[in-house]
């Protein structure tokens, strides 16, 4: 596994070893003692799958403490552009993003620590994706940025207005939004 940092260095970028031949291929997604040996030391509580079509736009998500959640992240069916934002108000990278790409073909994974809000673009007809969270859902914590806040700037490889959910439309902007310490 290479695990790299993205601009922002919290968030990781995530190469798993893949092991591959005529029969199919096989790669960990997550064993516990390589994470924490690369700085990822968390304990996951609840995994989520979800399926989307092409063009739609999910996030920027995240829950407030005490049930912050870091995420580990990864696309098992299409591809999706993948989206981290820093809400830490104490932070040097505050307000900022980072924006990689996952799909099925890359296998990569993205590690979203608590304290930052999370999204994702659909670029594939379709799209599976999967993660793990460190903390159960909680929907008194749960919280929502627009996606097309002037002040993020996120540059999504959007052609045409994407499919956003009525709850997601009425996501406030960064300025408006709760933050972390």
């Amino acid at each position: 596994m290479k695990v790299t940092d993205t601009r922002i260095p919290e968030v990781k970028l995530i190469d798993p070893a893949v092991f591959g031949d005529e029969r199919g291929f096989f790669m960990e997604v997550w064993e516990r003692r390589k994470f924490a040996e690369a700085g990822i030391d968390v304990d996951f509580v609840q995994d989520n799958h979800s399926r989307s079509v092409k063009a739609t736009l999910r996030g920027l998500h995240y829950q407030m403490t005490p049930h912050a959640q870091g995420k580990l992240v990864r696309v098992t069916h299409g591809e999706v552009f993948d989206v981290a934002v820093d809400i830490r108000r104490s932070s040097p990278t505050f307000g900022q993003w980072v924006g990689e790409y996952l799909s099925a073909d890359n296998r990569r994974q993205l590690w979203i620590p608590p304290g930052f809000a999370h999204g994702f673009y659909v670029t594939s007809e379709t799209a599976e994706f999967q993660y793990k969270c460190t903390d159960f859902y909680a929907p008194d914590c749960e919280a929502s940025i627009r996606w097309d806040d002037a002040d993020l700037g996120i540059d999504w490889p959007i052609a045409g207005a994407p499919l956003v959910s009525a709850k997601d439309e009425q996501a406030v902007s960064l300025r408006n939004a709760e933050y972390f310490d």
